[in-house]
């Protein structure tokens, strides 16, 4: 099977997830898979390709959780504002920034099935959000009012690459929040801690069961 197309990566999403409250924020459905291995290696197998990283888009990780959870108990940080999420994967804190009152929100990702998986969550919960797929890390972030980051911190040079993309961002005046469950390669100083939770995950996906997770953002 080749998914070449945008109704092709529909329809394996379809095919592979089921449509599902996220944990941690209940009033958002997601399309999520039960599990990650067998999904990883049909995904390689669709694309014809060995050693993709994981299939992000189709799992609530915790830090995407945790943010999208403070962005609904705090609809003014975006509300009527035009919002960039970077990293989307699923969508789940796009998803969040528009059912909280965002005026727009644009979606990135390189990964090629986080058009249909962000699209698809987007209609399930009855919102519209922008994509793109291109490295927004190739230039200066586009002109917004709030930068969302999840889950960003996984690899060393990434996560300092992403980490100055943001501290750009907030020079230009955007407001940047970013949620994280404490990963290796998360800056230890120069962010200030809003809020903490426990986010139910899997144990396929983390090493506990419920994580801890913060939102972080940068004064």
């Amino acid at each position: 099977m080749i998914v070449q197309t945008l109704e092709g990566r529909r329809a394996f999403i379809r095919d592979n997830t089921r449509l599902l409250p996220t944990p941690h924020a209940p009033e958002l459905l997601l399309h999520l898979a039960d599990e990650v291995t067998p999904l990883w290696r049909l995904t390689e197998e669709a694309l014809e390709e060995i050693g993709l990283p994981p299939p992000f888009w189709a799992f609530a990780w915790a830090g995407g959780q945790a943010l999208a959870r403070y962005v609904l108990d705090h609809p003014e940080i975006v509300r009527g504002k035009h919002v960039i999420d970077f990293a989307t994967g699923s969508g789940i804190v796009a998803v969040a920034a528009m059912k909280a009152g965002a005026a727009s929100v644009l979606a990135a990702d390189i990964d090629v099935f986080c058009e249909a998986a962000v699209a698809m969550n987007a209609a399930a919960n009855g919102v519209e959000i922008g994509f793109t797929d291109q490295n927004l890390l190739d230039a200066p972030p586009p002109a917004a009012d709030v930068l969302l980051a999840g889950d960003i911190c996984y690899e060393g040079p990434m996560a300092k690459a992403v980490m100055a993309w943001l501290a750009e961002g907030r020079a230009a005046g955007a407001a940047v929040l970013v949620g994280d469950p404490g990963r290796t390669y998360f800056p230890k100083e120069g962010l200030v801690k809003l809020a903490e939770y426990q986010v139910p995950t899997t144990r396929e996906l983390e090493d506990l069961a419920v994580k801890r997770t913060s939102v972080w953002t940068l004064p």
